[in-house]
């Protein structure tokens, strides 16, 4: 078994090629989750410099990584270090940068208080995860990079956001309101160390996307991500210069389960190490992914929203955003949240 491989170009080759391409992508979310999407038009040297930038902030001194480590960010922004993150309660073998939309803080910090202290009306505690990145002081073009990154990939984003809505019967600008102001989108920067012959380590563990979207790069020739299909782990190897997309949770809850969030790992193998660049694509914090009213041929295939008492799904972005960073970084939040220690939902 492999994921399906479509053609984005196909949606500015006319009538038929997009509406084929709609097709397809309406299969493959429906079935799988998960698929490689090539003819995208990025160039081979944005990718060359995207994976090269990776290599040159891993390789700074382990002092200039910390001094920007996540535990100083109220925000979960910045280096997380190896062993740092946690997926279902395990330690995740990787190291990486969280890099989100650049903007002023609108909760500064929760201190040791029981309440946010907030430099504005904000009553929710999402509004934390709002706020500055932190970056490294003798690397300064890793900003300029990851920004331009992050806004050619919105656009791949928002593009494939409406072909799925037009596939589903709605309008194309159905997802645009709640991506217009504001997005919380998030670019990881991930290098996965190799482990010992003979070893396999949790390089991040089962889990699925929370929001709606992912679009993830990994270094050419680097094994070790597995799709859950049918209940049997897939290897999904990278393919020369093509995205690996799915879907996340908000996605499956606004189709009413017709499109499918997919269970996925990363297993940490022999050899060298491995460079991943997963972005995440995401609305303003505060919005409501629309419930799509589906046409009755798809309402009856769909399978209704995945229910895990230990995993409730929040139509709102922010409060399942959060749930998700208390759970991978409970430091953080002893750091800067206490008061949300062991929230779980």
């Amino acid at each position: 078994m492999s994921l399906p491989i479509l053609d984005f170009s196909q949606l500015a080759a006319g009538a038929d090629a997009a509406d084929a391409f709609r097709a397809q992508l309406l299969e493959a979310t429906h079935n799988v989750g998960f698929f490689y999407l090539t003819g995208h038009g990025i160039p081979d040297e944005d990718f060359d410099d995207m994976v090269g930038m990776a290599r040159d902030f891993f390789a700074l001194p382990e002092a200039e990584k910390l001094a920007i480590e996540n535990t100083f960010s109220p925000h979960f922004r910045g280096y997380t270090r190896v062993g740092g993150e946690l997926t279902q309660g395990k330690t995740d073998w990787r190291e990486q940068i969280d890099i989100g939309q650049e903007r002023p803080a609108r909760v500064v910090s929760t201190g040791s208080t029981s309440e946010p202290r907030s430099t504005s009306d904000a009553d929710e505690d999402f509004w934390v995860l709002d706020g500055p990145n932190l970056w490294p002081e003798n690397l300064p073009e890793l900003r300029e990079t990851s920004e331009a990154w992050m806004a050619r990939l919105s656009e791949i984003s928002l593009t494939l956001l409406g072909a799925w809505a037009e596939a589903l019967g709605a309008p194309a600008d159905t997802f645009e309101p709640a991506f217009a102001e504001n997005p919380s989108s998030l670019l990881k920067i991930v290098r996965y160390p190799a482990v010992a012959e003979g070893a396999e380590t949790q390089g991040v563990g089962a889990h699925k996307d929370l929001g709606v979207l992912t679009l993830l790069y990994v270094e050419e020739g680097k094994a070790g991500l597995q799709v859950d299909i049918d209940g049997e782990w897939v290897d999904a190897p990278p393919i020369p210069r093509a995205f690996i997309v799915n879907i996340g949770e908000l996605l499956e809850a606004a189709t009413d389960g017709y499109l499918k969030a997919t269970l996925h790992r990363v297993v940490s193998l022999p050899g060298s190490d491995r460079i991943s660049i997963p972005f995440f694509y995401a609305p303003a914090l505060d919005s409501v992914i629309p419930k799509l009213e589906l046409p009755a041929d798809l309402q009856q295939a769909a399978r209704g929203v995945t229910r895990d008492p230990n995993n409730p799904i929040h139509r709102v972005y922010g409060k399942n955003w959060l749930k998700s960073r208390v759970r991978a970084h409970p430091n953080v939040v002893e750091a800067h949240h206490p008061h949300l220690a062991g929230r779980q939902g």
